[in-house]
């Protein structure tokens, strides 16, 4: 099943562009489409791949920070070909 992500990471101390840059650039070595805007990251593709690799990034990212929260949203389908209609 294909699903989208968005994926809004916030530590919480004063080097934290550092841990947010690093955070999206794992998301963009990966191998799932990313889409980024000034608020947050969406990452989209199939749920038995994608799951356990957001896991491990977001371990990888805290384990990095002091005090981090992320926030997600998953949607059941993949709406990386979005576009606004007004």
């Amino acid at each position: 099943m294909k699903i989208s992500v968005d994926l809004t990471l916030s530590p919480l101390q004063n080097d934290y562009e550092t841990h947010v840059i690093s955070f999206i650039k794992t998301l963009r070595a990966s191998k799932f489409t990313v889409l980024e805007n000034p608020l947050s990251t969406q990452i989209y593709g199939d749920f038995d791949a994608l799951m356990p690799f957001l896991t491990e990034a977001i371990k990888t990212s805290f384990e990095g920070t002091d005090i981090a929260v992320l926030t997600m949203k998953i949607v059941k389908t993949d709406r990386s070909d979005y576009e606004p209609h007004f």
